[in-house]
């Protein structure tokens, strides 16, 4: 089979996988991925706020996080919680849209993993399938700043 004609590998190119280590116990990172009042401190890239951020955390609930964008630009996360597995696994939905509806991307898979890593958390992210490989890119560089302020936030928690 012609390598360009193969759907396998044409999904693997539209898919992000994130490893990153935080120095913080798991239940910690679990806490500022599923706690409102943490979420508003990191999500998104640096610069970025979360004025509204609303999540039925159970299988089958649902989020909704407005993300604002230092010009001003306001995007809609949402989706459905599919599993929730405390402290070690978070999957869920997710779909961007702009403030008039439109979508930015279309439905992604979501899941996020925490190991205990010698007395750290090794969280490892997975979002699939993007539309593109220039929408996976965004959303890598969108997640690599938000980790870092992630990282900044459990410093002081």
């Amino acid at each position: 089979m012609d390598a360009k004609n193969d759907t396998t590998t044409e999904s693997a190119e539209r898919e992000l996988e994130i490893t990153r280590v935080f120095d913080a116990p798991r239940s910690l990172v679990f806490k500022a991925w599923t706690q409102p009042e943490h979420l508003a401190h990191w999500w998104g890239p640096r610069g970025f706020s979360l004025p509204s951020c609303q999540i039925d955390l159970r299988p089958g609930g649902s989020y909704r996080f407005q993300m604002k964008s230092p010009e001003g630009g306001i995007v809609w996360w949402h989706g459905v919680v599919r599993e929730i597995v405390e402290p070690e696994r978070i999957v869920w939905t997710c779909s961007i849209d702009n403030a008039d509806g439109t979508s930015v991307s279309g439905e992604t898979l979501l899941t996020v993993t925490l190991d205990d890593y010698a007395g750290k958390t090794r969280l490892t992210l997975r979002q699939a399938i993007f539309a593109s490989s220039d929408i996976r890119d965004a959303h890598s560089n969108g997640w690599n700043s938000a980790f870092g302020r992630l990282a900044e936030l459990l410093a002081t928690l």
